[in-house]
């Protein structure tokens, strides 16, 4: 008689649930791709979350706050939107990486290049060290009306906000250079960022760069298209 296959921890079950959406997305994955990437059979998935929802929020817990997976009871329930949203802003709430970019809404306290400077760094440091989250909500978002609104709108949509009105303040001040438009200089340098910082590490060629000069690079670029040089 075979023995009974011991049970995956649930840490096992939520890793392989963040793998398969961030690669299919929330509307395209199944329960049974991650019973496939698990080696389980589709039922079994079932003892460790009763639903798709429920292995997502597994998964967005794992990436969020993993040490909380040891004393979950399964199967995990299924989540309502208003729950998985919570999870991700309740995170949001706690991490204060952008702490130097909510500070630049006062008056300037330091040269222009060094207050620049920090919130680049910061955005940096924020957007590399929670890329595997980002690229989890980001991809499901797509298919969750309230993770949308919550992702794209409320948070991505005003920290542009904010790094825009940021720009334009010191644009008129004269501690910035001017530049055609304050929107797309502001999502120019997210972009550029979130590049270097997050989307080149799928790039085989890309990954080889080193990340402490990428980190460097894109500071100092950023810097020189925006600082006013010294008049000589």
């Amino acid at each position: 008689m075979r023995g009974r296959v011991p049970a995956r921890p649930v840490g096992e079950i939520a890793e392989a649930a963040a793998r398969v959406f961030m690669a299919k997305g929330y509307q395209a994955a199944g329960v049974s791709d991650v019973s496939a990437a698990l080696g389980l059979s589709h039922g079994a998935v079932y003892t460790y979350a009763k639903s798709k929802e429920a292995l997502l929020y597994l998964a967005l817990l794992r990436l969020i706050r993993p040490e909380a997976l040891e004393d979950l009871t399964t199967p995990v329930p299924t989540p309502t939107p208003e729950e998985i949203v919570a999870l991700i802003d309740g995170w949001a709430a706690d991490d204060s990486g952008l702490s130097a970019l909510a500070a630049s809404a006062g008056r300037r306290q330091r040269p222009v290049a060094d207050e620049l400077g920090a919130i680049v760094d910061e955005l940096y440091g924020f957007i590399e060290r929670n890329r595997h989250l980002l690229a989890l909500v980001e991809r499901c978002a797509a298919d969750l009306p309230e993770l949308a609104q919550y992702y794209f709108v409320q948070r991505r949509r005003g920290m542009l906000d904010t790094l825009a009105d940021y720009l334009t303040r010191r644009i008129r001040s004269g501690a910035l250079d001017p530049v055609p438009d304050v929107p797309a200089a502001a999502r120019f340098i997210v972009e550029t960022i979130a590049w270097f910082a997050w989307h080149r590490l799928g790039d085989p060629d890309s990954t080889r760069l080193d990340d402490d000069a990428c980190r460097a690079t894109v500071r100092h670029l950023v810097l020189a298209a925006f600082v006013p040089r010294p008049s000589s």
